[in-house]
């Protein structure tokens, strides 16, 4: 939309929730405009977080599905809203609740480490959520002696028993077909055309190990490569000088680094690094949900309940914060 279009947009749109009584979450994902015009933007566990902790009546979270589902765990008496409920995730629907409990019986006694891009009804099967910026503490947290079943994401998976050495760690062969997609011939070529950028690389990506490889040979420098969460790109992108920053994760993102650092050029590892589930969220669909109020959002309260314990787990480990998905 041109701006004149955006000012009359985000307006009425300010105007609604105004009168819901409504806070309005964006994630890092979403469109643009979506983004400047919520309250708050983020990653999914922060901005849960907010969901938990607001006096507003009503969320409104523009998002994909779990991440409505854990504002909603962690919010049971608050009225959640999405504003289209297809919108969906490739990483959460890679395990099912009975998926799971059938893994579960094959290692009776093990551990269960569920990334917070999980369903509810996984989480309610799982003994300890993590993030992307804290699961190797959580796996740290967990006694030695104890097998671990570590899901859905097989890239921060490796990753994790990567820096935590875990041997006893079996791994979903889940993953995010966006972040999948980014290639380790997507690093090389970017790498060749911007040799002194930094680099950011989100832990779900195809090319992390191909990244951490290099930096294990000296082919890339440690001190300008780092495996964040996206909470963690937003701060690294505050404090960087550096002239160029090549990002590995969902292109949505670039706007917020963007406008957190005029002075740095971001360029995304691979351009095509789009997600049609969270690109559903479109300005008309928030906008009729102010509206309607249509698109609550509803979990069972014995789900509910066993999911806030998993999540609770993984909060008395140390404060997530910012460093969500």
């Amino acid at each position: 939309m041109s701006a004149a279009e955006y000012e009359v947009w985000a307006a009425e749109v300010r105007r609604l929730a105004d009168a819901r009584g409504a806070v309005v979450l964006a994630h890092n994902y979403q469109v643009r405009e979506i983004q400047d015009v919520a309250h708050f933007t983020g990653d999914s566990l922060h901005l849960s977080r907010i969901a938990a902790e607001t006096d507003a009546r009503e969320i409104v979270f523009c998002g994909v599905h779990f991440m409505a589902e854990t504002a909603k765990i962690l919010s049971p008496d608050k009225t959640v809203l999405l504003p289209d409920h297809a919108a969906g995730c490739s990483l959460a629907d890679s395990i099912t609740a009975e998926q799971l409990r059938e893994w579960k019986a094959e290692h009776p006694g093990a551990v269960v480490v569920s990334y917070v891009n999980t369903t509810a009804a996984v989480k309610a099967e799982t003994d300890i959520c993590c993030t992307s910026s804290n699961a190797a503490d959580v796996v740290r947290s967990i006694p030695e002696d104890r097998e671990i079943l570590f899901l859905p994401d097989q890239f921060l998976g490796a990753h994790v028993k990567r820096v935590t050495g875990r041997a006893n760690m079996s791994i979903w062969a889940g993953e995010c077909h966006v972040h999948a997609g980014i290639s380790p011939a997507d690093v090389r070529s970017q790498i060749a055309a911007h040799p002194d950028a930094e680099i950011l690389v989100h832990p779900e990506c195809g090319c992390t190990t191909s990244v951490l490889d290099l930096v294990s040979h000296g082919d890339l420098p440690a001190d300008r490569t780092r495996v964040l969460s996206t909470g963690g790109m937003a701060e690294a992108a505050s404090a960087t000088r550096a002239p160029q920053v090549l990002v590995a994760t969902e292109i949505g993102i670039l706007h917020q680094l963007r406008a957190l650092n005029g002075t740095t050029d971001f360029i995304p590892m691979n351009a095509r690094a789009a997600c049609r589930y969270m690109k559903m969220i479109t300005p008309a669909k928030l906008l009729n949900t102010l509206r309607t109020g249509e698109g609550a959002i509803d979990v069972a309260p014995d789900v509910a309940a066993r999911a806030r314990r998993a999540v609770e787990a993984m909060i008395s480990i140390g404060d997530p914060g910012r460093g969500g998905e």
